[in-house]
Parts: structure tokens; sequence; C-alpha cells
């Protein structure tokens, strides 16, 4: 058992996060902790690095087990170059090759077996702590994050704040401790780092703690759900959706057993009723007393802990068919960032994907008339009214009270129906009483919802509306966009979210390049499996008639044989996307780099084969 907690308990106060928990970590495991908000995840992992303590229970670990956990790796020396704050890690592996070298200089004038045996021994150590290799894997990690080697040259207090989060993310992945606890690892990542990191976690050979409400990162990295609700911890093999599976029929099984109880004690008590007074049933009815009273109970099914927020979003106006065109729209900050030409029709939800610093928020910005365009037009169909959510100032400030925030926004409204629509974002009770400075930021999330929903606009544009949101509150937002009848523009890293909700794409690249896919996200993601980038474009392909010295039989067996080639190249591309998720190639830039341009090689030769097909086929 390489960590152990028995009987973990922790309160604030009179208020217990949870108690009496029993949790475990076996060898490299892949764990998950779920719950909702509020519920302890963060304290847990937080009592496991030791940054706190638990106040009841026993801590058992394997001796010189190391614990890495971001919030113990914020970076102190704003003075401090990167690429300074990063070989700190691999102090043990610089001084291990100083030692070794040490040795060198001694056998070169010794031939000692003691000697050669303990540089054999140091060797074999300095290979496992990929000494030979650190420089390589370090710029991996890094560049992996959305940073450039020009940036290890730059220091620390030149990164805003989410730049320096992750420069101490790549420095702890660096640092491999033992068990790597991760708290919302997917945060301000966008989907080509997260779908890379969840290759390096199912990968780390070490074991792995990890909080998130990023339900497909959750499927894709664990093997162990802990579950967190009502202060009690529960222990699921599994990733997350064998979790809720199991603890759906867990929950079913549990119903039924107690159900067929209640209904042999009612039949009981009602013969004990029936006999009790009667003198040749009374030892009939006194053993059924007994029976009852030693009988093991089955618990009532405790209401699981779903509470979350009911939302009806409802244009005001239906609104034109056509909601929006843009014509060689250039957007940016001074410098351009990509060029967008697309239309938006009614009912369309469109989601807009790329890397980070692509645009996407500028491009909803710019639409919103926050920024202006460097070029180009956009233009807003007939009786069209926006409403617009933002993540940065859904974290806003204020020291009115909730229900004052949405009142003075809304001063049309009632004291009934301002209390009202509070209490379906969950505000309820003395809640709306609360200073709305020291709301959690799901809760800021649920009141900009709120007001959001006041707007009745028919055309939503939503950056970023998941985060700060627990999985709850996620499927609670997932429904109530589904239902609405207007059209929604949205930016998302969420991929689960994406995949519910867009019915089409809008994808933008480091190149300046925005390609509009009328396509679900899923069967985007299938096609970037099968069809090379190149095809992706959507642009017509001139048909070429086929020359005419080929006779039917030929030519037949000539489309066979490119059809055949395709298979293969497919299958070579396959084999090479693999690859990526090797530490061999993950751990190594270079090597990743090389194998990056081979793949591409393999997209251009698919794409001639997929032409020379066409041009054969018509």
């Amino acid at each position: 058992m390489l960590y152990q907690v028995s009987h973990g308990t922790k309160s604030f106060g009179a208020d217990t996060v949870f108690e009496d928990v029993q949790f475990e970590i076996r060898s490299n495991e892949k764990i998950t902790i779920v719950g909702r908000n509020g519920c302890g995840k963060t304290t847990f992992l937080r009592c496991m690095c030791g940054e706190t303590d638990f106040d009841k229970g026993t801590v058992s670990m394997t001796n010189g087990t190391t614990i890495g956990y971001l919030a113990q790796k914020q970076l102190e020396h704003d003075d401090w170059t990167v690429e300074e704050t990063l070989r700190e890690v691999f102090e043990p592996v610089f001084a291990m090759q100083k030692s070794m070298e040490e040795m060198e200089e001694r056998m070169r004038t010794s031939a000692d077996d003691k000697l050669l045996a303990q540089y054999a021994e140091a060797q074999e150590r300095f290979e496992e702590m990929n000494g030979y290799n650190w420089e390589s894997e370090m710029m991996t990690v890094f560049t992996r994050f959305g940073f450039t080697r020009d940036d290890l040259k730059k220091k620390i207090g030149e990164f805003s704040g989410g730049q320096k989060t992750r420069i101490a993310f790549a420095r702890l992945l660096l640092s491999k401790p033992d068990i790597l606890l991760l708290d919302e690892p997917t945060n301000h990542l966008d989907l080509e780092t997260i779908e890379w990191l969840e290759g390096y976690v199912k990968n780390y050979p070490k074991a792995v703690v990890t909080v998130s409400h990023d339900r497909m990162f959750l499927d894709h990295t664990t093997d162990v759900v802990y579950e967190i609700e009502y202060g009690r911890m529960t222990r699921y093999a599994g990733n997350y959706s064998s979790y809720v599976t199991q603890k759906r029929n867990n929950l079913e099984k549990q119903q039924q057993a107690y159900d067929r109880q209640q209904k042999e004690i009612e039949r009981l008590e009602s013969l004990i009723e029936k006999f009790r007074y009667k003198k040749n049933k009374a030892a009939f009815a006194q053993s059924k007393i007994k029976y009852l009273d030693r009988m093991d109970r089955v618990d009532p099914v405790q209401k699981a802990d779903t509470k979350s927020f009911k939302a009806h979003f409802t244009p005001r106006l239906k609104g034109g068919e056509k909601v929006l065109e843009t014509d060689r729209l250039t957007i940016g900050y001074g410098e351009p960032l990509c060029t967008v030409t697309m239309s938006m029709r009614r009912g369309d939800r469109i989601g807009v994907i790329g890397p980070n610093g692509t645009g996407k928020s500028t491009f909803v910005k710019t639409l919103m008339g926050l920024l202006d365009p460097l070029s180009g037009s956009y233009l807003f169909g007939h009786q069209i009214e926006r409403g617009y959510f933002d993540q940065q100032l859904a974290q806003f400030s204020s020291g009115k009270t909730v229900l004052e925030e949405l009142w003075d926004d809304y001063p049309d409204l009632d004291r009934t129906q301002v209390r009202t629509v509070l209490g379906s974002f969950l505000f309820s009770a003395d809640d709306v009483f609360k200073t709305v400075d020291v709301l959690s930021g799901g809760e800021k999330v649920r009141l900009s919802l709120a007001k959001l929903l006041l707007q009745h606009s028919n055309l939503l544009i939503l950056d970023e509306p998941t985060n700060h949101l627990d999985i709850p509150g996620k499927e609670a937002l997932e429904e109530s966009l589904s239902d609405f009848t207007g059209s929604i523009l949205f930016v998302s890293h969420d991929r689960y979210f994406i995949s519910r909700l867009a019915t089409s794409l809008l994808v933008l690249d480091q190149e300046g390049n925005a390609t509009f896919v009328p396509m679900t996200y899923e069967e985007y993601m299938n096609m970037q499996k099968e069809v090379p980038p190149v095809q992706q474009t959507k642009q017509p392909v001139q048909e070429k008639k086929p020359e005419k010295k080929l006779s039917p039989d030929a030519l037949r067996r000539l489309i066979a044989k490119t059809e055949e080639e395709i298979t293969k190249k497919e299958q070579e591309l396959e084999e090479k996307r693999a690859l990526r998720f090797e530490p061999e190639y993950y751990q190594d830039y270079q090597k990743m780099a090389v194998l990056d341009e081979e793949i591409d090689d393999i997209h251009n030769e698919l794409a001639h084969l997929y032409e020379k097909w066409e041009e054969l086929s018509a």
C-alpha cells in the first residue's frame, strides 16, 4: 500500500467537511475524487500533501514517498528566469552526474571492483532519472503548455498569473513525485494541451490523484473513483462513466432491498398484532418480536446530492432567419489573430474551438462591440437580440447582496419575481442576502446566468460558461441550453459540453485560419482521425477525367491498388499517432517534433492518394 487514510475526519468550526473516511492508493493507480462544490475535495488533497492536517484518523505511507501538489509549487522567485526555475527540479540529476564524473576520474587511476560496481549502480540510477534526456523532457513539457523556447530566458515576473500557474504546473510534472495531486488540471488549458495531458497522466509511471469537473478527461485517465457525499467517502472501481452507472445500480438495488424488507416488517408486525394477545399464539408472536429485534435493517436510500439549478431560457422575439453574417472579419489587438467568414442561421448552436491565443474570446468580444475589428465586417440579422456571458466578467465583485445585484439590473420586476428567479439558480432563503464578494466562483457564474436569463435574448454569446461549475451545474446548463429555441455561439474547452451542445463548429488555428465545420464535435474528431487536414477545408475538388487509354479492367485494378495504398497509409498514420503517448516521445520534444513531421508527411501522402482515387473514380 503506497498511501492510506483510516477514519479520516476534517472540520472547520462546527461544520464537518468529511468524517470517518477510508482512502488508499495502491501502486501507480490513477484516482479521481468527485463530489459537489464545497464537499471537501480540495481540502482532502491539502490534508494529503500536509498543507493542513486531518483532525482525526491515521495516515500510513511507504517510507520515502514524495507527494507533489500544485498549490505547494507556487513560483516564489519572480527575478529567476523560467529556465532557472525548471532546472531546479533536476538538481538530483546534476548531483548524480557530478558524482559519476568524480568516479570516472578515480577510475582512470584505479581498477577497484567496488568502485566499478558503484559506478554501474549510479549509471543505472542516472538512467532511471532520465539523466541523459532531462533537457529534452523539460522542453517537451514546457512547450506543451503553450510556451516557446525563447520564453525560457524570460523572468517569472514578466508572465501573467495564468501563465505562472502553467509554468508551476510544468515544474510539478517534471519533479515526478510518487503521488501527483492535480486540482482542476484542465482549467485554462486548450483542447490540444488537455489531450496531451491525458496521455501524460495515463502513462505517468506513478500514482495520480485528480480533482476535476472535466468528465471526458476523467473518463480517459481514471482507474478508481472516490466520491465524497454527505461527508462520507465511497470507492468505485473504473472510470467516471463506470462510477455513474455503478452508483445508479447500487441505489436501485438498495431501494429494492429496502422496499422488500419494509413489506416483510409490515407483514410480521401485522402477525404480531393479530396473535400477541391470544394464549395459544403468544409464544409465536414473541418469537416474531425477537426476530424483528435481531433483523439487520437496510438503510433507507439517502437521496443523492444532485440538487442543481433549473433554468428555462426563452427568447422575447423569434428573430430573423439570418442571425449573423461575417465577411472577411479580421480580429486582433493591433496584430491580426484570424479572419472569419461565416454565416449563422436561426437555431444554430456553434462551438468556437482552437488553441489558446488564436482569438476565440477576441472574436466574441468583437461581435459584442467591445473591440473594433481590424478589417472586414459583421452584420446581425433582423430583430436579433444578443445576450452575453463573459468568463472574466462573471467573476465580478460587489458590496451588494445577491438580491440587490439582480434587482438593480431589473427594477421593473417585483420582489417575488426576483426571488423566484434566484431560487431557480439555487439562491434560496438567506442565500439572497449574501454579499456578492463572498460568493464562490460557481455561485457568481449562477448569478450571471440568472441575469442572462432575464434578458430573454434570441442569440446567446457565451465565453467559457462552464468554468467554475461543478458537474451537476454543467449538466444543468447543458439541459437548459439544449432546450433553448434561439441560437447560441459559444467558446469552450470542455469537450463533453461541446459534444452535448454544438451542432456545428468554428475552428481557429495558430496560422490565423478560421474554418466553419458543419458537423458535431464527435463527427469532427472522427474526421480528424480518418481524413487528412487538407481535406477538412471542404474545398471542392476539381474533377479530372482519368486517361482514356485505360481499359475498364485496368481502371478497376488501379482503383483497388490505390484503395489498398490508402488503407496502409491510414494504418501507418494511426501507429504514428499512438506513439505520441509513449514516454519515449512525450518526454523528448525533439523526437516529438520529428514524429509530428512524419505525421504531416503521411497526411500529405494521403491527400494525394485521396485526390488520385477521386480522379479515377470519376
